[in-house]
């Protein structure tokens, strides 16, 4: 196998033109954007070698999925928890916004700790 590199100057240097083979287009959620800027900011070994090995999009995928069934799971939970139902909704909608966004903000924040901020 005769493999050929090619090089491109810039400035008194040749750089190799690398480029990283094609990766399958994902759509990521907010859950593993939010993982994505954390690692680039926080770990940012983590992520080149992420990068550099194509696994990248893959691990984000599956942040973000994990992270959106947690999320949903536990907003069910919290809701039988504390018995919001849908006649609670029916009798009083105001009541069940404000604790189903209380309910909401509180799966939010045990997601981002659980899965994203670490």
């Amino acid at each position: 196998m005769d493999i050929k590199i090619t090089y491109t100057q810039q400035g008194d240097y040749l750089l190799p033109d690398l480029k990283l083979p094609k990766q399958p287009k994902v759509e990521i959620g907010i859950w593993g954007k939010r993982h994505l800027h954390y690692i680039k900011q926080h770990h940012p070994i983590r992520y080149t070698n992420l990068l550099t090995s194509c696994k990248l999009t893959a691990y984000l995928a599956d942040i973000d999925e994990q992270a959106e069934e947690l999320f949903f799971r536990l907003v069910k939970q919290l809701a039988e928890k504390e018995g919001i139902t849908e006649q609670l909704k029916s009798d009083n909608q105001m009541l069940w916004v404000a604790r189903m966004n209380n309910i909401r903000n509180r799966a939010t924040e045990i997601v981002n700790a659980e899965l994203i901020y670490t």
